[in-house]
């Protein structure tokens, strides 16, 4: 590993504070990050993944699409057999209208639609819903859009992910909290809502940030992660993980990732 830049020839904590700060935190592009921070990827390669279940779809949902950056992506892969009919679905307004500028080339709808309301479509419209990190998977809702013999593939956030950050800043959580989006228990949902688990991955997977602007724009990016996060708040908090990280090298965590397959059965 390479040793912490010597303080006279790296930005101060100021200034990387408020590189952070200024970033633009729409959609799920994460290239900002590069040279700053490091995730490791699940071994399923879920977008790619996603395009080969697009090319041989007839009807596909996009649930929480984000900035519409997955499904674009997948999209690319599915060409040119890509499915007659696809929408997407986006609750957060800044997101919204990056996806529809990203998407409405493709011919990709975008349906504003709150993350905690009923889906706005009719039931069994779909043979495919997708969703790349749901905040919470309503499964009565994808049980409902899709069709008989229809699939539900996610990839979504497993329990205790980024844990190490996260009670950096708020300390110890409760024990309810680290079992939370357990896989066995989303499965049991699933199964509550009337669908087949056919396909169930969990990995855990190491992440490194390399300086504190890093942590401050993926503290602002993914606002769930510290609820009501602001620099002014955490300033201290901030200062002394900034000198953790020149003094010890970046702070690591670790991300949780699940892969769902399940499909709705034949009445």
């Amino acid at each position: 590993m390479t040793p912490p830049p010597s303080s006279s020839s790296s930005p101060s904590f100021d200034a990387l504070v408020a590189e952070g700060a200024a970033v633009p935190t729409e959609g799920w592009d994460f290239s900002w990050f590069e040279g700053r921070a490091t995730e490791e990827r699940p071994s399923w390669g879920y977008a790619r993944s996603m395009g080969g279940r697009l090319a041989g779809a007839t009807a596909v949902l996009d649930v929480q699409t984000g900035g519409g950056e997955v499904l674009d992506f997948a999209l690319g892969v599915a060409a040119p057999h890509r499915p007659p009919l696809v929408v997407a679905t986006e609750g957060w307004p800044p997101n919204l209208a990056k996806a529809t500028a990203l998407l409405h080339p493709r011919g990709v709808p975008v349906v504003a639609s709150p993350d905690d309301a009923p889906f706005p479509f009719a039931d069994g419209a779909f043979d495919l819903v997708v969703s790349r990190h749901p905040v919470v998977p309503r499964w009565t809702e994808i049980a409902r859009v899709l069709a008989p013999g229809g699939t539900y593939f996610a990839q979504h956030v497993g329990p205790g992910s980024v844990f190490e950050l996260i009670e950096y800043f708020l300390g110890p959580l409760p024990e309810e909290n680290r079992n939370a989006r357990h896989p066995d228990l989303e499965r049991a949902d699933a199964e509550a809502a009337g669908l087949e688990v056919v396909d169930l991955r969990a990995e855990r997977l190491r992440m490194e940030f390399h300086d504190i602007g890093a942590v401050v724009h993926f503290l602002r990016k993914v606002v769930w992660m510290v609820p009501g996060f602001t620099v002014e708040e955490y300033r201290p908090r901030l200062r002394d993980l900034h000198e953790r990280i020149r003094a010890e090298g970046p702070f690591v965590a670790h991300g949780a990732r699940q892969l769902f397959e399940a499909r709705k059965p034949h009445a």
